[in-house]
């Protein structure tokens, strides 16, 4: 039962000095009665979430083995982070480095330069301190070293670099993701227009996002199947009766890339709809009125109306799309070889190969980056907003 505070008038016909007791005692009681009820979900969230993490975070820094009658833990150090940075797992999580070629130069060029730019304008604005310069420092040296890991293994001179799990993750997060919104903005801007069967269409288009992610990867592989498939008819018209999509390893991340794409386009459709119907309609009437282009509207009404929950909308899908793994593994099997396979693919393979420390280790890679990432990504659009 809830403490009750003593009532005014028991205070009242106290002496001074006791009802200020009284008043004090009755005031901690409130607050104890109130911290009462949150603890316990406090405690939960604990117990759920950040007690996990840490256990996860030490684990990484260990040795877990299954031996007879219990397990065996040992202090490891950072040996699953090396074996993951330049040790034996390498190859499988950063991929096989060699020489960029023009176009891979070309563009490690351009992320230079705009990364200039950035620190170029910080500096001018005078407004230096030390944290701030800490933080774009590690901003910048971040941004470079994933460049540069993508020119090296994704567009090489030879032929012979090779992705890795960290590497065919972020095709998965920025290729999925502008896909997504570039179809869920058409999509929404179609929905939002006064048209025959609207209501209709509104309901198709969020279908895919209803059904499970291991149920979208089985169908996509069945559909990808040409010799078999419901789909044979149209493949044999098309004369890839014969081809098998996990041959290439492109065509592979193309398969994973369209099944993604297919599920999650809803998603952004609908809250960028619902986004587009909750802007005024009074500056559009006024700027049609004015002899403004549907372009212009666009660019200078219903853009900025739309932009707080298009960077909500890339945010969440960003979170949600470094976590893929169910694709990857039901449609490819992470093939052909570790073509397809993201960083949560490879913990969990290295966790079935018992190798619970090096698989946390990938786990917290996949964390760092993950949050770097995500927290970049909402300093740049929230700094221009502030700016302004």
């Amino acid at each position: 039962m809830q403490p009750t505070a003593p009532s005014q008038a028991d205070a009242s016909l106290a002496p001074p000095q006791e009802a200020g007791r009284i008043h004090a005692l009755g005031s901690r009681l409130e607050r104890m009665s109130s911290q009462l009820f949150i603890w316990p979900a406090v405690i939960v969230i604990l117990l759920l979430s950040i007690f996990p993490l840490i256990i996860s975070l030490y684990l990484s820094f260990a040795q877990l083995k299954f031996v007879k009658g219990g397990l065996d833990l040992n202090w490891f150090g950072v040996r699953n982070y090396r074996k993951i940075l330049v040790g034996t797992e390498q190859k499988q999580i950063l991929g096989v480095m060699d020489t960029p070629s023009l176009v891979g130069w070309l563009l490690f060029g351009l992320v230079v330069g705009l990364l200039a730019w950035f620190m170029l304008r910080w500096v001018r604005r005078g407004r230096i301190t030390p944290l701030g310069l800490l933080g774009r420092l590690l901003f910048v040296g971040g941004m470079l070293a994933l460049a540069w890991l993508m020119v090296s293994t994704v567009g090489t001179t030879s032929g012979k670099g090779r992705p890795g799990a960290l590497g065919v993750t972020l095709i998965y997060v920025f290729v999925g993701i502008f896909l997504q919104y570039l179809l869920g903005l058409g999509l929404a801007l179609l929905a939002a227009q006064s048209l025959p069967g609207n209501r209709f269409f509104r309901v198709v288009f969020l279908l895919p996002m209803m059904i499970t992610p291991v149920g979208v990867a089985y169908m996509f592989r069945m559909l990808a199947d040409t010799s078999k498939g419901p789909l044979k008819p149209l493949w044999i018209s098309a004369g890839l009766v014969d081809y098998s999509w996990i041959d290439s390893p492109w065509s592979a991340r193309a398969a994973v890339l369209i099944g993604d794409i297919w599920q999650w386009t809803p998603f952004v459709f609908i809250v960028l709809l619902a986004a587009l119907e909750a802007q005024p309609l009074e500056p559009v009437e006024a700027a049609t009125v004015d002899g403004a282009s549907r372009w212009q509207i666009f660019r200078f009404i219903t853009w900025p109306n739309i932009v707080p929950a298009s960077a909500t909308i890339v945010l969440i899908r960003m979170i949600e799309a470094f976590k893929i793994v169910d694709l990857p593994n039901v449609l490819t099997n992470g093939g052909p070889g570790t073509a397809t396979r993201s960083m949560t693919l490879q913990a969990y393979t290295t966790w079935r190969a018992t190798d619970i420390g090096g698989s946390a280790a990938t786990a917290y890679v996949l964390l760092i980056v993950a949050t770097f990432i995500c927290v970049s990504f909402v300093n740049f659009v929230h700094h221009p907003a502030t700016e302004g």
